[in-house]
This record gives C-alpha cells, structure tokens and sequence, in this order.
C-alpha cells in the first residue's frame, strides 16, 4: 500500500499544520472540524447548536471532497467545552443523523482551537 492520500477542499479553512482529511485503503479520516464560516476562521456566532450544524456542514463537504458523504461515516468523536450544552449538541446533531446515527463519544475538555465550543472529528467508509 502506497502513501495516504491527502484530501483538502475549498471552502473550509485551513491550517497548514494538517489536511482535512486522509485516505488510507477504503477508509477516510476527517480532522477535527470546527464551525468555521466557509473559507475563513471565524467562528459561526449563537454557540453550542449553530457550531455544531456549521461543523458538520463542514465536514459533510470534506467527505463530498473525497468522494463520500455523512451515510458513510462510521464513528465521529465529538469534543464539547462545556458538557452543558450536549442536549443543544444532540438536536443540532440529529438534525444530520434523524435515524440510524453511526457510533460516536462526546467528550468534555478545558479548550479547543478559536476559542470553539466544539470540534468534530470522523472515520467514514469510500463507497465502493
């Protein structure tokens, strides 16, 4: 098996220290992902529910970028700054995953990139 392939997209800032995602075999793995507004590093405003559709607005482009989409992740790995605002989280959430919703943890921490309330990160499977 060669080198991963690396996956960047228009539309969602970038740091240059990572790419959005990596493709190894058949599996794709999002970098963490924060509610950025598109092309920038600003912060969508209004907390926990805005950043969490903008997140996953985000990576749901991300994954079109590698030739995938939200049906196709496996495990998402949701970081949240103050666990207050996990039921906010779970109804932005929901709104993406309404029924079946892949395997996921949501684990609190003392601070994330921007002074974001949330950061997501993904493994989906490439359709075949």
């Amino acid at each position: 098996m060669g080198r991963p392939e690396r996956v960047n997209v228009e539309g969602v800032g970038q740091l240059p220290a990572f790419s959005h995602a990596s493709i190894s075999g058949d599996l794709i793995f999002v970098s963490g992902t924060l509610g950025t507004r598109s092309g920038t590093f600003e912060l969508v405003e209004g907390g926990m529910g805005p950043e969490t559709t903008q997140t996953l607005e985000n990576i749901r482009t991300i994954l079109e970028g590698a030739g995938a989409s939200l049906d196709d992740v496996i495990k998402l790995n949701v970081f949240v700054t103050d666990m207050s605002g996990f039921p906010e989280m779970n109804r932005a959430y929901l709104e993406f995953f309404p029924t079946d919703p892949p395997a996921r943890i949501t684990v609190g921490c003392s601070g994330l990139a921007l002074g974001a309330k949330i950061e997501i990160d993904c493994i989906a499977q490439k359709p075949s």
